[in-house]
């Protein structure tokens, strides 16, 4: 009963305030700059629509979640190693956006700055969570320490970029996470400081994907989209169960790997597997309108994260027992 009354505060809290924010957005004027070498679609369709979203997840996270985990008991050592990726990922975020907008460009920060940001917070948090909790596959399955530090840190980067290339359609990153934060809170023993996040993930996505809906009236930007990220990838690894990051973002490994995949491709072979990349502009370019390829990708996710789930239920997590 408590998680409920939590979930649907929140959910309500998002709501609120995003209407709020938009409204504050649309004022100063904080639009999406579409990228000139993008589809033409959206220069069209998505150059009046705000971004910067995500700002409110972090808002409500600092004035609800964080709060509301002190007072229930939670260790301000412990809600300080969950929430650093996040945070600090929102931080980069943020940082990325506002250089968009000030300049009233597509391009943000360069991508090799921005990958030296996002080592300079995920190395640190992979040190600091071997160094205390230990990295756990599943339970009993402990990552030595010298290959659980680089492989934590290249999860944790993975995943930023990963939801951050996935939000390029209305709704596909918050309706994909929706899922995700969703099936954790189902499938996933969660207990102690990873159980209220995974409610509030939940909960902040399907408030959020009231606005982003199509036709979307906010964006997320990349303060939301690596704030999303960081919070899955802590409440997988603080959960006792790291190897769930492959179905929880399912959707999100796609994306990435279809940018890879493109970019060997072209480099290496001097041609395009994918009409465009990530693979959702493969699709709208081979005809299939923007709700097709986001309620479609949301089944794709859900089947994809149902099937890798099991598989590894019935594989790993059998071997804990």
């Amino acid at each position: 009963m408590t998680q409920g009354c939590v979930w649907l505060f929140l959910f309500a809290a998002q709501i609120w305030l995003s209407r709020h924010w938009i409204a504050k957005l649309n004022e100063w004027r904080v639009v999406q700059v579409q990228k000139s070498y993008g589809l033409q679609s959206h220069v069209l369709t998505k150059s009046s629509t705000p971004s910067m979203g995500g700002v409110v997840f972090i808002v409500i996270v600092l004035a609800f979640v964080i709060p509301y985990a002190l007072v229930s008991g939670t260790g301000l050592a412990d809600l300080a190693l969950f929430w650093l990726l996040p945070l600090g990922g929102a931080c980069i975020g943020f940082a990325d956006d506002w250089i968009k907008f000030t300049n009233k460009s597509s391009e943000g920060f360069q991508s090799l700055y921005k990958l030296a940001a996002q080592v300079f917070i995920a190395l640190p948090w992979a040190y600091w969570v071997v160094s205390v909790k230990g990295l756990y596959l599943w339970p009993g399955c402990e990552v030595p320490a010298l290959a659980a530090i680089p492989l934590l840190t290249i999860i944790s980067i993975g995943m930023l970029n990963a939801v951050n290339v996935t939000d390029g359609l209305d709704g596909l990153a918050a309706g994909a996470s929706l899922l995700s934060f969703t099936a954790a809170l189902v499938w996933l023993p969660l207990v102690g400081v990873a159980e209220l996040p995974a409610i509030a993930g939940s909960a902040l996505c399907a408030g959020f994907l009231w606005h982003n809906a199509h036709p979307a009236k906010v964006f997320m930007g990349d303060s939301g989209s690596h704030f999303l990220a960081g919070m899955l990838t802590s409440i997988c690894v603080l959960g006792g169960y790291s190897i769930t990051i492959v179905p929880l973002g399912f959707l999100f490994g796609l994306e990435i790997l279809s940018v890879a995949v493109q970019l060997v491709a072209i480099h290496r072979f001097k041609r395009k597997v994918f009409k465009m990349s990530p693979v959702h502009h493969h699709f709208e370019l081979s005809g299939w309108s923007e709700t097709q390829i986001v309620v479609r990708f949301w089944i794709a996710h859900g089947i994809g994260l149902v099937m890798t789930a099991l598989l590894i239920e019935n594989v790993f997590f059998s071997r804990a027992v």
